[in-house]
């Protein structure tokens, strides 16, 4: 299949860049290049565009996608929590603008045998890097049911997280829950039908916290945020596009941080912490899809733009 992801928020995301022509940018999350071509047709013959992801086929599709623009891009496949890693090997210490969008790509969603959607039946994988040896059917057979309510309640925000976790644990006990239909079908059987035809997918939110679990993307983000602002040059900035309130709160919460890190009691007449602030936050609050978006895609209804500024 060949390699399809719809660029959300692509206009909002190149302006929030404030692209220099000679800059350097790195999109940490490369997919099909959406993002990354039209930051390229903005650079210069100095400019230079790094693109990092840790999924095989998006580096394949996006090198060829980006090869006219030739030795002005790099392609790394691995995962961005490791991007100060991969682009100071290449001797490259600070950069003008970050992009991270963190929702899985449309071709891993349509890409049934990589076991993302609830949709179609396949195998359980959920893997976002394929050289990693866990897979979601390890976590949905190994887990113990109280380590499956938490991921499903912390990670879904289920309200259903403590019998669905009880159905798996329950159905695992005449065989290993091997494919995506077996797990579908455990879930709807955990959630009462009057819900069921209230809301979406029953198994929707449970999906998404077992690929969260998995591929550890709220970790990954949490412990990386920091030093990805950290790389940017005065005036560099860091665009950061989320599909759910977990990933948009910690995006919030390390801008908010990094714009005012005084820990000084409120009472002190000065601070004496000795923190400064590394930036401002461009966006007060998020930037979401036009009604134009939401129409050719529906897969970006979720999606939130925040931008902070390096000073």
């Amino acid at each position: 299949m060949k390699f399809r992801h719809y660029s959300v928020m692509l206009q909002e995301t190149i302006d929030g860049l404030h692209i220099h022509p000679d800059g350097i940018y790195v999109d940490g999350t490369l997919g099909g290049g959406g993002h990354a071509y039209e930051v390229c047709k903005r650079l210069s013959d100095q400019g230079h565009f790094y693109g990092i992801d840790q999924d095989e086929a998006a580096v394949q599709a996006a090198s060829v996608r980006l090869s006219e623009f030739g030795g002005l891009v790099t392609v790394i496949r691995s995962n961005y929590c490791r991007m100060k890693e991969e682009l100071n090997a290449l001797g490259v210490e600070n950069v003008d603008g970050i992009i991270l969008d963190l929702g899985v790509s449309s071709y891993q969603l349509d890409e049934s045998e990589r076991g993302f959607t609830y949709r179609k039946d396949a195998p359980l994988d959920m893997r976002m890097d394929q050289r990693q040896e866990k897979t979601a059917k390890d976590i949905v057979n190994s887990y113990s049911e109280m380590e499956l309510y938490r991921i499903i309640r912390d990670y879904g925000e289920d309200r259903f997280a403590k019998n669905i976790a009880k159905h798996i644990v329950q159905a695992r006990k005449k065989g290993p829950i091997e494919t995506t239909g077996e797990l579908v079908e455990v879930i709807k059987a955990a959630v009462p039908m009057k819900i069921r035809m209230q809301k979406g997918h029953p198994a929707k939110q449970t999906f998404q916290a077992i690929r969260i679990e998995l591929n550890r993307e709220l970790d990954v983000l949490k412990d990386s945020l920091d030093e990805l602002i950290g790389l940017l040059k005065p005036g560099g900035r860091i665009c950061v596009i989320t599909f759910h309130s977990l990933e948009d709160r910690i995006v919030k919460n390390t801008f908010r941080k990094n714009e005012n890190p005084c820990i000084c009691p409120s009472h002190f007449p000065v601070c004496v912490c000795g923190r400064t602030s590394k930036g401002h936050v461009i966006t007060k609050k998020p930037m979401i899809p036009t009604d134009k978006e939401l129409e050719e895609n529906i897969r970006s209804k979720s999606a939130k733009l925040r931008v902070f500024e390096h000073v």
